[in-house]
């Protein structure tokens, strides 16, 4: 059992409409609809994550699952077969029950267990998986989890734990991506990374210049400056003031748990490239009298006493809380590269959500377009080594707290069915055009083509339009959709 599993029946009132993950898309049995989904619209890769207790029940090495080992076997092995490749993310929120009963991310030991699961999952898959992630949003793990009573393990305690487990979830990255350089890339050759949840942060006015930078190091840089800068460990800025914060609070020492000198040379170096998921952009501004900032990344910071508010010319999908807008990526590329160099930067999420039932999805398929653009502008114009890009996500999916509420799919998945039906909305005849055409001008012929490709074999396709028109996308070598695996 991982803590989710736990959590939406120990609390099901905290869950939209009392909803579970305990089917959700059915992946699990329905995994052949997802791969067939995938080579239909030509898909190159796909990302999917493995849930740690399928793998070893306990969360320890003492018992591995060997149905739930195949399970994931199969998936890949699917996948190869249809040419193509598989992005693996070792941990996606599930932590085992009885390791977050030990203390979880705030508990040392982590590293360490963190390690052990990811030697099993490395030993079983490496030698037909060439890319990993190890974390997804690990500032969501930290930031968002011990600052809130709403998510499990429904440990509020802002003091101390986000701060603890921000340096434990950056020493098993670490961890990780050590083991597998050491014992498994010498004959599995392999690149590792992990997705960061960016929040592209900008000031409310311009006297708010320094707390935007404090606000995108707060946010992004304590959990990229330990592994991609030059010199290691908490971004200065961010150590500086954690600091001088805890001393005015009365506090011997700062809150934000130093690193060795040998845990800072551990960590430099661990990615092969940043992994980065982008929804959504901020103006923050410092908070007024009797104004409460709320939950860091969604509202604003206790710690920052600062407020986040949303651009003005922001529009919004079915959540509120994430006002788009396209053109901040592309700032967010830029400051990366300031930041770490010329850096290669995967897009290991992008995507837009949705109410009800909806298949004529326009809105989604202009959210793509718009957000490729902005990456075509960052590889042309800001030489930006930007080398993918993938849409969360494939199929809907159980959204956490939202439930079933929020669509997020290229393929709508009737979850009142008992094989979970997919269908494709106009978004993923868009997106497959895109792939086909490799451009983003897409004639109206090819939507009534790929139309038609959701009711043949892929073998009997003629195959696509292999000459290059309108803006080439460079980019495709790694076009892909995310399917959080349930």
């Amino acid at each position: 059992m991982n803590i989710w599993d736990r959590y939406v029946h120990e609390y099901p009132d905290d869950i939209r409409n009392r909803s579970t993950g305990d089917v959700a898309a059915d992946s699990y049995h329905q995994w052949r609809q997802d791969v067939k989904a995938a080579a239909q619209m030509r898909l190159q890769t796909y990302r999917f994550s493995i849930n740690w207790v399928r793998i070893l029940p306990s969360g320890f090495t003492n018992e591995i699952n060997k149905a739930g080992a195949q399970y994931y076997s199969d998936l890949i092995d699917a996948l190869l077969a249809e040419g193509i490749e598989p992005i693996v993310t070792l941990f996606h929120w599930d932590l085992p029950v009885k390791i977050q009963d030990l203390g979880g991310w705030t508990n040392p030991l982590i590293v360490k267990w963190f390690g052990d699961y990811a030697r099993v999952v490395y030993t079983l898959y490496s030698s037909r998986v060439r890319t990993w992630l190890t974390m997804n949003e690990p500032v969501a793990v930290c930031d968002y989890y011990y600052n809130s009573e709403r998510f499990p393990p429904r440990v509020k305690e802002s003091m101390y734990a986000p701060y603890l487990c921000n340096k434990y979830i950056m020493l098993a990255h670490a961890n990780a991506y050590r083991i597998f350089e050491r014992e498994f890339k010498p004959s599995c050759p392999g690149r590792i990374s992990l997705a960061n949840n960016v929040l592209w942060i900008e000031p409310f006015s311009p006297n708010d210049t320094e707390l935007a930078e404090l606000g995108r190091q707060y946010q992004t840089g304590r959990y990229s400056h330990p592994i991609f800068s030059k010199q290691g460990g908490w971004p200065p800025l961010v150590e500086k003031f954690m600091l001088e914060l805890s001393l005015k609070q009365g506090f011997a020492e700062s809150r934000l748990p130093p690193f060795t000198a040998e845990e800072i040379e551990f960590m430099k170096g661990t990615a092969d490239f940043y992994g980065i998921n982008f929804y959504t952009t901020s103006l923050i501004r410092p908070s007024k009298p009797k104004e409460e900032p709320g939950l860091w990344f969604i509202t604003g910071s206790p710690e920052l006493n600062a407020m986040l508010e949303p651009p003005p010319n922001a529009y919004y999908g079915a959540l509120s809380i994430l006002p788009v807008t396209p053109e901040s990526m592309r700032k967010q590329f830029k400051w990366l590269t300031q930041q770490y160099g010329d850096i290669e930067i995967l897009v290991t999420e992008n995507g837009y959500s949705t109410f009800g039932h909806q298949l004529d999805d326009y809105d989604r398929a202009d959210f793509i377009k718009e957000h490729l653009e902005q990456v075509l502008l960052s590889i042309k114009v800001d030489n930006i080594n930007v080398t993918g890009y993938l849409v969360w996500s494939l199929i809907d999916n159980f959204e956490w707290l939202d439930g079933y509420r929020a669509k997020f799919g290229l393929y709508e998945v009737d979850f009142d069915h008992p094989n979970r039906t997919r269908t494709p909305r106009f978004s993923a005849n868009y997106y497959a055009c895109v792939i086909a055409e490799r451009s983003l001008d897409v004639p109206d012929s090819c939507h009534n083509k790929i139309h038609s490709v959701h009711r043949i074999r892929r073998t009997e396709q003629n195959g696509g339009n292999s000459t290059n028109r309108g803006l080439l996308l460079n980019i495709l070598a790694l076009i892909c959709s995310y399917l959080l695996m349930k």
